[in-house]
């Protein structure tokens, strides 16, 4: 399995008990909302800097024949954490299998023998306004997370609407779920994010930039505490009300003789 996505399903659950005969028990992990680094470029100032306090890295990939080999590059540069794939486009087959990536973020209208074949996590993109039934129908496809992409009219913070679309689309998919935040998102809106049913979300580092900014947010999250949630996928159908409750007489109203 890939390494995230085993970090993704971790994130508000317990790990398995271990096989075998010996007494064991399964070990509770204090839920953390996971965070993404996502690069434009490998080749950005001090990678290692750019990344520090990230769960995972994630790199742009156009199509380009340079895309796997800069792929390649990130995971060999700072190995301790998993490296995925952002496609931009309809992308390559060889390409997405040469690259060694260990997941795979990719948009709905991608042909489905672009991902064929490949042994990294898939993380479906889909906006947060997506029609009810067709967010449900993704609990079905061969996919381990969803990412929910859309511009930020907040800015530089995490609004109200943005929230309540998030809270809509975690009630209705059974898939661990991300999202895209702005660089100067705070720990607070991250514990909202998560109680929106949020588990990871993608912060965008500038080429300029410096990691500090990302490992500052790193030291913050891990000093909250993320309550746990209810199961996700839970909002059933919606059912019409058929008929009405029997409106109860006036006390008042005088009989009719």
């Amino acid at each position: 399995m890939s390494r995230f996505i085993k970090r993704l399903k971790q994130a508000s659950g317990v790990v398995a008990q271990p096989m075998g005969f010996g007494r064991g028990r399964a070990v509770s992990l204090e839920p953390k909302i996971l965070l993404v680094a996502s690069l434009a470029r490998a080749g950005a100032g001090n990678l290692a800097e750019l990344v520090r306090g990230a769960d995972a890295g994630l790199l742009g990939i156009s199509g380009s024949a340079g895309d796997d080999k800069a792929l390649r590059q990130c995971a060999a540069a700072v190995p301790a954490i998993p490296w995925g794939g952002w496609l931009k486009g309809a992308g390559r087959r060889r390409q997405v299998k040469a690259s060694g990536c260990d997941f795979i973020v990719f948009p709905a209208k991608t042909a489905l023998g672009v991902l064929e074949d490949t042994k990294a996590g898939r993380i479906l993109e889909l906006e947060a306004a997506l029609d009810g039934g067709l967010l449900r129908a993704v609990a079905e496809l061969p996919v381990d997370g969803v990412f929910i992409s859309g511009k930020n009219e907040g800015g530089s913070s995490v609004t109200w609407q943005q929230l309540m679309l998030l809270q809509r689309a975690s009630q209705l998919l059974a898939k661990p779920l991300l999202v895209p935040v702005p660089p100067g998102v705070s720990a607070v809106e991250l514990r909202m994010l998560w109680q929106a049913g949020v588990d990871g979300v993608i912060l965008e580092i500038g080429e300029g930039g410096s990691g500090g900014g990302l490992g500052k947010l790193r030291e913050a999250v891990d000093k909250l505490t993320f309550p746990s949630r209810a199961r996700r996928g839970r909002l059933g159908a919606l059912l019409p009300k058929i008929g009405g409750e029997a409106e109860p007489e006036d006390e008042d109203e005088e009989d009719l003789p």
